[in-house]
């Protein structure tokens, strides 16, 4: 299993990435979202899932931890596989993909391509409780904490060993103004 993949974006291609990791070029298959903030030449690190089938591997890249948590979420649903699991990342940042989850707002999740009105209505009746409960609702380009990226104190929470729910309730009440670590201690004192 490959965990994470860490070097320097050599190409960009329809879709994925080819990352250069100390001579060997990775192909990774990498959602919308993170394919416009990249550039060739920049470091780069993924959250890699591995899939395999009879035919093929691939490789499938998420700029967070709590990205690829919710990606490993979205393929346990029927329907589900990892390339409309990636359409459905690709609607926006991890934290208002999991709020559409949450809200149970089938309309947004079956905006993905690939993903029909039943497939995104099978993902929010089997993920709206397993998700965790959103700090914010709002409309998909609005920012998600103070920062206006990827919330770095729930990625926290979840390496170390949070589930992406628990992780989500312990820090629905600390605010999201301070620093990281701050919201990572009051996190943990909540529990």
């Amino acid at each position: 299993m490959i965990a994470f993949v860490k070097g320097k974006v050599e190409e960009k291609v329809a879709g994925a990435v080819v990352v250069d990791v100390s001579g060997v070029g990775y192909e990774i298959a990498i959602s919308n979202v993170d394919y416009d903030s990249l550039s060739v030449d920049q470091e780069v690190k993924f959250y890699t899932y591995h899939h395999v089938r009879e035919q093929s591997e691939e490789l499938y890249g998420f700029s967070s931890l709590a990205a690829k948590r919710l990606f490993e979420l979205l393929i346990t649903v029927q329907g589900v596989g990892p390339k409309a699991g990636l359409a459905i990342m690709s609607l926006g940042d991890p934290e208002t993909v999991r709020n559409a989850v949450a809200n149970a707002d089938s309309k947004y999740i079956g905006t993905a391509p690939g993903v029909g009105k039943k497939t995104a209505e099978r993902v929010v009746i089997d993920l709206s409780d397993r998700v965790g409960a959103p700090k914010i609702y709002a409309q998909p380009s609005a920012s998600v904490d103070a920062q206006g990226g990827a919330d770095d104190a729930l990625d926290a929470l979840i390496a170390l060993g949070y589930s992406l729910q628990d992780a989500s309730n312990a820090l629905k009440d600390v605010p999201v103004e301070l620093p990281v670590e701050d919201r990572v201690k009051r996190a943990l004192k909540n529990q």
